[in-house]
């Protein structure tokens, strides 16, 4: 009787969880040997190398961190 009193919105289980099953477009477009074919290199990720993607953050958080020295000193 007290459940029935709390009101539509707390007696509904809104967090149900996830799906038991999950779906991919890939996993299903594609035949199981594809992924066991497939090879992982990391020095090559998306056409790029990590020491050029590595390069480019360097280049950037130092861009960050003279901007936020500069507005710190000049306002």
């Amino acid at each position: 009787s007290d459940y029935h009193q709390l009101g539509y919105n707390l007696s509904v289980n809104l967090f149900q969880g996830g799906p038991l099953k999950s779906q991919s477009l890939m996993r299903d477009s594609y035949t199981p040997d594809v992924f066991q074919k497939a090879v992982i290199d990391p020095r090559h990720w998306h056409g790029r190398r990590i020491s050029e993607l590595g390069r480019w953050y360097k280049k950037y958080f130092l861009d960050r961190n003279v901007l936020k020295a500069m507005k710190e000193k000049y306002g």
